[in-house]
């Protein structure tokens, strides 16, 4: 595997320093380190441990996990789905906080909030980090925009940033590509197309603006129409409530208008996004 790239790639003590009160930073064999025994999730979805395990293969790992020491081994304290992840993916040896057993689990929480606030990171590592907080700390989006001081939807469009395939994620962080070439190419329902776009962007220079119109013309050809007869015959007032409807979910929204009727569709990237989703429609 390739070294980590990126701002976490730096040194990932660059949000939490070895001098940190929470505890130093290692790389620790994968093989030394035990399951949570508090973990309330025993069934992760394949998919997006198979999505998550091709990441880690083409940019690293973004985000440490968290862990105990206990003798001479160490208890996983967060994130479960990026340690077995990255055991799919190979890896001999993970990123990992290690948490001083005396010192209670919020701490770690306000210290990653404290240094997301003052840390100049890439876009990508944004999103893991925002992602550890809602997965890992159990926060809303709303909580985590109003602890790191950004909006909701910049939070939720960050995030949504981990859903694209392993590949542009890679061109995303190497620089290639920028934050809002990225955010163009989830438009798209079709990875093959969506890389194969990003490759263009990369080779010959696109706008965000040249990269939105060849997602937003492939999506009216799959519908079986032109961009022009399509795009006549959706309201403004549609494409603004679609607009609204991916902000408030956090993940692509389609809206099938026909006039009197239609079809909406809402994307997940996992069984864990789907229930996310559920959880924002009926506030359970």
């Amino acid at each position: 595997m390739a070294a980590r790239k990126g701002g976490l790639g730096r040194g990932l003590d660059a949000l939490i320093p070895q001098d940190h009160p929470m505890g130093g930073f290692a790389d620790v064999p994968v093989k030394d380190i035990d399951p949570n025994p508090k973990q309330p999730r025993s069934d992760f979805d394949q998919a997006g441990l198979d999505s998550l395990a091709a990441s880690i293969s083409a940019v690293g790992l973004l985000q440490p996990i968290v862990v105990r020491a206990e003798g001479t081994r160490y208890v996983l304290v967060a994130g479960e789905r990026r340690l077995r992840a990255a055991k799919q993916a190979g890896l001999a040896t993970i990123p990992a906080v290690i948490r001083d057993a005396t010192k209670d689990e919020s701490n770690l929480t306000e210290a990653l909030i404290e240094n997301l606030q003052r840390q100049d990171l890439t876009a990508l590592e944004e999103a893991a980090a925002f992602n550890e907080l809602l997965e890992d700390y159990g926060m809303t989006h709303e909580q985590v925009a109003e602890q790191v001081g950004r909006s909701r939807s910049a939070v939720t469009n960050t995030v949504r940033l981990l859903q694209l395939p392993a590949p542009i994620q890679a061109m995303l962080a190497s620089g290639a590509l920028s934050a809002g070439h990225a955010r163009a190419l989830l438009g798209s329902e079709d990875d093959t197309y969506a890389i194969h776009i990003a490759e263009r962007a990369v080779a010959e220079g696109w706008t965000v603006r040249r990269v939105e119109e060849a997602i937003r013309l492939r999506g009216t050809q799959g519908r079986g129409g032109t961009s022009t007869a399509t795009t006549s015959v959706r309201p403004a007032a549609i494409i603004e409530l679609e607009d609204k409807l991916q902000e408030k979910l956090g993940t692509k929204v389609k809206i099938d208008y026909r006039g009197k009727g239609g079809r909406i569709t809402i994307r997940y990237a996992s069984s864990a996004d789907l229930e996310r989703i559920y959880r924002h429609l009926f506030g359970e």
